[in-house]
């Protein structure tokens, strides 16, 4: 293929992406607007007034970048794990693998509509964190870099999920018994210096926690990492995925069966 038909095809599946969550935003954005209300109103306001400042913040204002994130890691890997599931299901997959368009091509497009749509949610939560607290960034270059590599990130782990996945049951097995715990001891309602030394060294392990901590140092300056040691384990985790998505593709694990 040209590189001309390779951006037709990358559009194309970008768009479709695009389009799939739109007309269901029901689905897709409301029931985030929902959920962060309610962090927003249970943690932040009437828990988060009982609490003193963490690292000379508000405990709302504390919490509301790892919210932020967390419905970007969520709705990054929900949309690509069900879209990918579903044209295997489908069996649109196989005229994807039989065309003459690259395998980078076919995952980017999904990885882009899962990004889109993280983006998307990000933008909204944001702008509903704005009717209970000031919102303000400190290093917006930073905090828009987090943003975007970890709906990369978790976009490539929602393909992969969707490549092993053989029923619509296996794809919420990860995000519930795996993505979910990670995420809420990732550091988003906490500051890992309020643990012991033994459980703070176990935090360390969770990849889920730098990612949150570069968030908080974009939008308010502190972080309980190291903010280069962040951005080094996002990029590791990062290369790591999509090498193996791409290895996936190429041997047609989970998918020419």
């Amino acid at each position: 293929m040209t590189l001309e038909q390779q951006f037709i095809a990358f559009k194309t599946i970008v768009v479709k992406e695009i389009l799939r969550f739109a007309r269901i935003w029901v689905q897709t954005i409301v029931p985030a607007v929902i959920t962060t209300s309610l962090y927003f109103l249970i943690f932040g306001n009437l828990i988060g007034s009982q609490l003193g400042d963490i690292n000379g913040y508000s405990y709302i204002d504390y919490i509301v970048p790892g919210i932020i994130l967390m419905s970007v890691i969520t709705n990054a890997y929900g949309n690509v794990v069900s879209s990918f599931y579903g044209h295997k299901f489908q069996h649109h997959v196989e005229e994807m693998l039989v065309s003459p368009m690259p395998n980078s091509v076919l995952l980017a497009g999904f990885v882009v509509g899962g990004v889109a749509r993280a983006l998307v949610v990000g933008s909204v939560v944001t702008l509903v964190a704005t009717f209970y607290t000031n919102i303000h960034f400190e290093h917006i270059f930073i905090t828009l870099a987090v943003v975007i590599l970890t709906a990369i990130l978790f976009s490539l782990a929602g393909f992969v999920n969707a490549v092993y996945a053989n029923s619509f049951d296996d794809i919420s097995i990860i995000p519930t018994f795996v993505l979910t715990p990670l995420t809420y001891l990732g550091g988003v309602f906490f500051s890992i210096e309020m643990l012991s030394t033994f459980w703070q060294n176990i935090a360390l392990f969770n990849p889920i926690l730098y990612m949150v901590n570069a968030m908080r140092y974009g939008m308010l300056g502190v972080s309980d990492i190291d903010i280069t040691m962040a951005f080094i384990i996002i990029g590791v985790f990062l290369a790591c995925l999509y090498g193996f998505c791409l290895y996936l593709l190429h041997n047609g694990i989970g998918l020419r069966q």
